[in-house]
Parts: C-alpha cells; structure tokens; sequence
C-alpha cells in the first residue's frame, strides 16, 4: 500500500482500530498508525495534510 490508497488504508484502520472515533484522530497519530499497518510500504516524507485528510474522510465514512 501507499499513501494513495486511501480506501484501503482506511478499511484496514477501521479493522485494526475499531474503538477509535476517526473524527477525533490526530494527524501526528494517524500517520503513525498508517506507516505500521502489515502492507505498507511507503515513505513518511510522502505524506502530506492533504493525504491524511483523505484518510481520515474515507476511515469516518467505513466507520459510519
């Protein structure tokens, strides 16, 4: 996976992070917990706010 993958990402958050609310996620916890997922292999330096909003949009929608 890569930062792209913003569906998919979100899917496996909302699978591994089930007790968090996505609306309430901060941007520094959420590219942590993005770079750990088991497929990810992207760079930190590629990500940017607008990655992470688009994370964090599609993982709020899987969880609604």
């Amino acid at each position: 996976m890569k930062w792209t993958d913003s569906q998919r990402i979100a899917e496996d958050l909302y699978d591994k992070y089930p007790e968090v609310n996505p609306k309430t996620i901060r941007f520094t916890d959420l590219m942590q917990w993005v770079l750990e997922l088991d497929g990810f292999d992207d760079e930190a330096a590629h990500c940017g706010e607008k990655i992470l909003e688009a994370i964090q949009l599609a993982w709020i929608e899987e969880a609604e």
